[in-house]
């Protein structure tokens, strides 16, 4: 298998190649992060959302989850009390990980074709979810804001494009990559790629949104809490101290 950093191959192409990814790789995923996948975290520094409420008061809310992977935010949302759920996620090999009795309505579809009708949602969200996966930003933003009513409300949270730069080793500060990196594809033998992540930068982020017509409110970089010692992927306690990991966007749009 070789890496490579030229221009990507189309989009769907990346989501073939996704798809098949996180269908392989749902089963080896949620056995190596079982206390991330339960409640609501937005991010390997677990940062919950019953302790921030970025999303705000959605008792009343119709709300979309956008890349659930097995859905354990929506899980917790319906628990919590949320006026109405659906999520969606690429891979049918991740969706099927959520179980019965979900509490949402789980459906299998790319974000860059949202099956859903224009203004239908108050408040639609991301935790690491397809957007590190898909090149087109202002494509994918524009989606969001067609189903959003006016003054509906966007979260999402990404990696920091800082983390970019380093290696995928938690205990590493070598620098791998430059931030200005485009992204990264990986391809079989053959030639077809099995895997594709991109480098969205911070004026990558705020000018999709503006496009999209959405106002940015804040963007978080959440610190690594002392109590947490142990590891996430690449992720660390080391690295937490020294850089942000996690970068965690709020918007919405005009009324």
């Amino acid at each position: 298998m070789s890496n490579s950093f030229p221009p990507p191959p189309s989009a769907p192409e990346i989501a073939r190649a996704n798809r098949f990814h996180w269908d392989s790789d749902a089963e080896d995923y949620h056995r190596a992060h079982p206390e991330y996948l339960q409640g609501f975290n937005w991010c390997p520094e677990m940062l919950t959302e019953g302790e921030v409420r970025l999303l705000g008061d959605v008792s009343e809310s119709r709300v979309l989850e956008i890349g659930c992977g097995s859905a354990p935010c929506s899980r917790w949302l319906a628990e919590d009390g949320v006026g109405f759920i659906t999520a969606f996620d690429l891979s049918a090999g991740m969706l099927a990980r959520a179980g019965k009795n979900h509490g949402a309505h789980l459906v299998q579809a790319d974000a860059l074709h949202l099956p859903y009708l224009d203004h239908s949602f108050e408040v639609a969200f991301s935790a690491f979810g397809a957007i590190p996966f898909i090149r087109d930003l202002d494509a994918l933003f524009a989606e969001v804001s067609r189903v959003l009513v006016p003054g509906g409300r966007f979260v999402y949270s990404v990696n920091h494009p800082m983390r970019w730069i380093f290696v995928d080793d938690p205990n590493s500060f070598q620098v791998y990559a430059s931030y200005f990196e485009e992204g990264y594809t990986e391809f079989d033998e053959a030639g077809t790629p099995t895997y594709a992540e991109f480098q969205h930068k911070v004026g990558d982020h705020i000018r999709a949104l503006g496009k999209a017509g959405f106002i940015i409110e804040d963007m978080l970089e959440p610190e690594w809490p002392e109590e947490l010692t142990q590891n996430w992927g690449q992720w660390s306690p080391e690295r937490g101290r020294i850089f942000p990991g996690t970068a965690i966007f709020t918007a919405r749009l005009p009324y």
